[in-house]
C-alpha cells in the first residue's frame, strides 16, 4: 500500500506514521499505571511520512472488513466518514491544547465511556466492561500458563511446534547452548537503553529458557524469540519477547529514518506515537541465529494485558465505536510528533476530509477485491502454488 501511495498527491504535513494503520493494530494494553489503555499497538512500519497515508489505510481497512461482513455499502462509509470525523475533531482539539496537554492526553476505560458512552446500549456498554476485565487477566501469570511447563522441578518453555519451539530442540546441544549465550549478551546489551530503575528492575531477573515463537502472519519469516525470566520467588516470572527489525515499507517512498538500528526506529517510533509505552520496551543489534549475522531486535514484555478488537463478530453500532476510537487515537498520535495547528486547518471544519478519504477507500476496497480474485485464479490455473484449509 506504501508503494500505491506514493505515485498519488501527498501533503507536506508530515508526521510520525505507524505505516501500518488498519483497523486491527489498534487495541488495549496496561500502561505502567496499571491502567487499561487503548492505542495504537503495532509499529513495525513506523517511520515519517505525510499524516494522510496512515488515514488512508485505516480508511480502507474499514471499508473492506464492512464489505467483509456484508453491511450495507452505507454502512461501510459511515463507518470510514465518522472515523476521520473523530480525527478531524480531535486535532481541532489538540491544536488548542498545550504541547503538555498533548502528551499526557490518553483514552483509558473511563474516557472511552465518557466521549461514546451515551451513543451505545448498557447491555453494549457492560460487554465492552467485560472484554475490559478479560484483558487485565492476560499477563505475565496468563503467559506462564499457557507458554511454559516444570521439567525435572526447572520452569522451561512448552514446546509446541511450529509456533514455539525450545532451542534446545532446534538445533546441537553445542549450537543451542552458543545462541543462548548469544541472546544472554544481546539482553545485556539492551538493558544499556533502558532507564536506570527498569534497568535494575530486568537486572533482578535470572534467564532460565529460551525459545523460538512465531509471532503473527505478517511477521512470519523474520526472527522471532521469547526468554523467560526468573525473580527470587518460585512464581516470580517475566517472558520478554526479542522480533527481529527490518526496514520499513515507508523508507523506499519517504526516506531513511534517522535512527542507527530498526530496532531503534520501532522503539522510538512506539515512543512517539503511544501515550504509554511496556517499561521494558528496548532494542538491540545482536547475532542471534545460526548465520552469524547480526540483526536488528526490539525487546519488550510479551503480554501485559492485552484487549484485542473481534471485528469480525461485532455488531455495526458497536464497529461504528470502535471506528471513532481509532480515529481519535490516530490523530492524538499524530498530534505528539507533527505540526497539529496545521494540520487542524488543513482538514478545516467541514466534511470535505472525511467524505475524500471514505471516496479513496471504496476505489482501494474495490482494487483489493481484484487483486484477491486475481490470486485466486493463479491459484485454479496452477500458476501459484498453495495450500488450502490451513
Amino acid at each position: 500500500m506504501a508503494a500505491d501511495l506514493s505515485t498519488g498527491p501527498r501533503t507536506s504535513l508530515d508526521v510520525q506514521l505507524c505505516g501500518d494503520a488498519h483497523l486491527c493494530n489498534f487495541g488495549g494494553f496496561a500502561s505502567p499505571e496499571r491502567d487499561l489503555l487503548f492505542d495504537v499497538n503495532d509499529f513495525d512500519e513506523t517511520s515519517p511520512g505525510p499524516f494522510e497515508w496512515d488515514l488512508k489505510r485505516l480508511g480502507a481497512s474499514l471499508e473492506i472488513a464492512a464489505r467483509g461482513r456484508s453491511f450495507p455499502a452505507k454502512t461501510g462509509r459511515k463507518l470510514v466518514t465518522s472515523s476521520m470525523r473523530s480525527y478531524r475533531e480531535a486535532m481541532h482539539e489538540f491544536a488548542n491544547m498545550s504541547n503538555l496537554e498533548v502528551w499526557y492526553s490518553h483514552l483509558d476505560m473511563s474516557g472511552v465511556a465518557q466521549r461514546w458512552g451515551s451513543e451505545v446500549s448498557g447491555s453494549m456498554l457492560a460487554r465492552f466492561q467485560k472484554t475490559a476485565a478479560k484483558a487485565e487477566s492476560k499477563d505475565q501469570l496468563k503467559a506462564r500458563e499457557k507458554l511454559t511447563e516444570v521439567v525435572n522441578g526447572e520452569l522451561r518453555f512448552r514446546s509446541d511446534p511450529p509456533l514455539l519451539v525450545r532451542v534446545s530442540e532446534l538445533f546441537s546441544k553445542t549450537d543451542a547452548g552458543q545462541l543462548r549465550d548469544t541472546i544472554h549478551e544481546g539482553i545485556r546489551a539492551y538493558r544499556q537503553t533502558l532507564i536506570g530503575d527498569r534497568r535494575h528492575l530486568l537486572e533482578s531477573y535470572e534467564l532460565v529458557d529460551v525459545a523460538r515463537k512465531v509471532v503473527g502472519v505478517g511477521s512470519v519469516g523474520t526472527r522471532a524469540w521469547v526468554g523467560l525470566f526468573k525473580g527470587n520467588e518460585a512464581d516470580d516470572t517475566l517472558i520478554l519477547q526479542m522480533k527481529e527489525a527490518e526496514a520499513s515499507v515507508l523508507e523506499r517512498f519517504c526516506g531513511k529514518n534517522a535512527f542507527k538500528t530498526h530496532g531503534q526506529r520501532v522503539v522510538e517510533g512506539q515512543r512517539f506515537m503511544q501515550a504509554s509505552s511496556d517499561i521494558f520496551l528496548g532494542w538491540q543489534r545482536v547475532a542471534i541465529g545460526v548465520d552469524g549475522n547480526s540483526h536488528d531486535y526490539y525487546f519488550r514484555q510479551l503480554w501485559d494485558w492485552k484487549l484485542s478488537a473481534d471485528v469480525d463478530n461485532m455488531p455495526p453500532e458497536t464497529l461504528l465505536i470502535y471506528a471513532k476510537m481509532c480515529g481519535w487515537t490516530m490523530a492524538r498520535a499524530h498530534s505528539r510528533s507533527g505540526d497539529r495547528v496545521a494540520i487542524a486547518s488543513y482538514l478545516g471544519s467541514g466534511d470535505a476530509f472525511d467524505r475524500a478519504i471514505a471516496d479513496f477507500a471504496v476505489a482501494y476496497a474495490d482494487q483489493n477485491a481484484l487483486d484477491h480474485q486475481a490470486l485466486v485464479d493463479a491459484i485454479a490455473d496452477g500458476s501459484v502454488e498453495a495450500t488450502l484449509g490451513v
